[in-house]
């Protein structure tokens, strides 16, 4: 069964820092590109952080770029998105996702965890 779990999410004060992770079972992780998208109610989900297969190369949404990492170990089956100096706007349900590296449509998604950042 495939299935794509995250976790860490809570909340947290502005300027604080969470670790996102999320687990792969099911599928061979170093197959695809990953990717963490969020989602405001209300709102289109957008992009967050993209990582190769391999994990060579990253790209970031301008928004968090210098706040936010990306990585993964395809040997343990994980996806981390390493967040700090975080602010109000990056408020949002995180979602991990599969991506094929040939069509770059998403194959696979988790069920997401939410962040809050308030004081």
């Amino acid at each position: 069964q495939v299935q794509l779990v995250e976790s860490g999410g809570g909340l947290v004060q502005p300027g604080g820092s969470l670790r996102l992770s999320c687990a792969a079972s099911g599928f061979t992780l170093s197959n695809y590109t990953m990717s963490w998208y969020r989602q405001v109610l209300g709102k289109e989900r957008e992009v967050v952080a993209t990582i190769t297969r391999s994990g060579g190369g990253t790209n970031y949404a301008d928004s968090v770029k210098g706040r936010f990492t990306i990585s993964r170990d395809n040997a343990k089956k994980t996806v981390t998105l390493q967040m700090t100096s975080l602010k109000p706007g990056d408020t949002a349900m995180y979602y991990c996702s599969a991506i094929n590296p040939f069509t770059g449509g998403n194959v696979y998604w988790g069920q997401g965890t939410q962040v809050t950042v308030s004081s």
